[in-house]
C-alpha cells in the first residue's frame, strides 16, 4: 500500500472525499513528524509508538575502496509495534 491507497482507503472508510482524506492523512503525518523533531514520542495506544532515538558515531568502511570512514552520530525515528497491532498482524 503506498499513501495514494491509503488516502483511498481512508476516504472510503471514514465517508470523506479524496481531497479531505488526503488533508487529514498529510495533517497526521506531519504532526506525527513535529512531535518527533521536538523528541517527543507519539503513543497510539493498540497501535505503536513513534520515538526518536540517538545513533552513536562510528567507523565505517567504504565499500569499493575499504578505506575507512567516520560515520556521524545521528537522530534516528523509531516505530515500536503495539500488542494490538502485533496481534492482529499475527493473525
Amino acid at each position: 500500500m503506498n499513501k495514494n491507497d491509503l488516502i483511498a482507503a481512508v476516504a472510503e472508510r471514514a465517508d470523506l472525499t479524496k481531497s479531505s482524506a488526503a488533508k487529514a492523512v498529510d495533517s497526521t503525518f506531519d504532526a506525527i513528524a513535529a512531535a518527533l523533531a521536538k523528541g517527543d514520542e507519539v503513543r497510539l495506544i493498540g497501535f505503536g509508538t513513534f520515538l526518536t532515538s540517538e545513533r552513536k558515531a562510528t567507523e565505517g568502511r567504504n565499500p569499493q575502496t575499504g578505506a575507512p570512514l567516520k560515520i556521524p552520530a545521528s537522530r534516528v525515528a523509531k516505530f515500536r509495534v503495539g500488542k494490538g497491532l502485533k496481534d492482529q498482524v499475527a493473525g
